[in-house]
């Protein structure tokens, strides 16, 4: 089961005068993640390097920002990977302390700083959503409205026409039960609609 972060969480690493900030936090797309990392390199005008590993809706990428290819953003990634992780990003803002730490030191700095940063994290596991959309009489409104309460479902829209179009999302592994459990108390007069 994939896991995503609850709260940015945060770690400083100071490795041979170097510092190392690291960051977690959950985001929803590469262009979201992309945001944030502008932001970092606006706040921390004076850092080094400010690399980034992403891995939201299969869209996995990582970023050396100009250290030796292969030493930071490859294995912040992997960091995120081993711990199957999703929808997160991994940020490490470093702050040059002229000691050079060799390929393989920079690898070893920026997963630690990552992996500290993933130990103050709180993970929550990843539940997928499904919206699904109904239309049913106006009296099965309240009942229509019971059933999601019931099965933690989120109401979406509700619009009144000719019937009653209701849009709702809920955790993919329950769509089925919610789908049998409406059919079932609409007695055949549930339309569900695309």
């Amino acid at each position: 089961m994939p896991y995503s972060i609850e709260a940015p969480a945060r770690a400083e690493l100071v490795v041979r005068k170097s510092r190392f900030i690291a960051c977690v936090r959950a985001v929803a797309s590469r262009a979201e993640a992309l945001e944030i990392v502008a932001r970092l390199r606006a706040e921390h005008p004076g850092a080094a390097h400010v690399c980034w590993a992403l891995l939201a809706g299969g869209q996995s990428a990582a970023n050396d920002d100009g250290e030796p290819s292969g030493s930071a953003g490859r294995p912040m990634l992997e960091v995120l990977r081993h711990q199957a992780l999703e929808g997160v990003l991994a940020t490490v803002v470093r702050y040059f302390g002229g000691v050079k730490l060799g390929s393989g030191g920079l690898a070893r700095a920026y997963t630690d700083a990552v992996a500290q940063a993933l130990m103050a994290a709180s993970k929550v596991p990843l539940r997928r959503t499904v919206t699904l959309r109904c239309s049913v009489p106006y009296a099965l409104e309240g009942m229509v409205r019971r059933q999601l309460q019931l099965a933690d479902a989120k109401l979406l829209e509700v619009v009144h026409r000719e019937s009653v179009e209701v849009a709702f999302a809920v955790v993919d592994e329950r769509v089925a039960d919610i789908r049998s459990a409406l059919d079932d108390a609409a007695a055949g007069r549930l339309v569900w609609t695309p």
